[in-house]
C-alpha cells in the first residue's frame, strides 16, 4: 500500500493550517512597523531644499560626495531599506493569500 500521497497531503494541510496564518500575522506587524518607521524617518529628515542646481539636480561639493555619512543620508538608507521590506511583505503575504485560496 502507498501511504506517500496520504502523507504528503497530511503535511501539506498542517502547513497551511498552522504555519501560514502565523507567517501573515508576522508579515502583517511587519509592515505596520515599518510603516511606521518610514513616517519618523521622512518627519526627522530636514527640509533643505539646497540638493543643487534645480534643473539638473548635480551640485558638486565635499558635503554632496559624503552625504551617505551624515545625519539625513542615514535616515535616507532606513526610508529605503524599510520601504524595501514592505515590498517584499506584501508580495509574500499576498502569495501566501493566493497559495491559501488554490489549496
Amino acid at each position: 500500500m502507498n501511504y506517500l500521497p496520504l502523507l504528503a497531503d497530511e503535511l501539506s494541510s498542517d502547513f497551511e493550517t498552522q504555519v501560514l496564518p502565523v507567517l501573515r500575522y508576522v508579515l502583517f506587524f511587519l509592515v505596520i512597523a515599518c510603516s511606521i518607521v518610514i513616517i519618523i524617518t521622512v518627519l526627522l529628515q530636514s527640509n533643505d531644499s539646497t540638493e543643487g542646481d534645480p534643473i539638473t539636480g548635480i551640485k558638486e561639493s565635499y558635503y554632496s560626495k559624503n552625504k551617505g555619512s551624515t545625519r539625513d543620508g542615514k535616515l535616507k538608507i532606513v526610508t529605503i531599506v524599510c520601504a524595501a521590506i514592505i515590498l517584499v511583505s506584501v508580495i509574500v503575504y499576498f502569495v501566501t493569500e493566493i497559495f491559501n485560496k488554490t489549496a
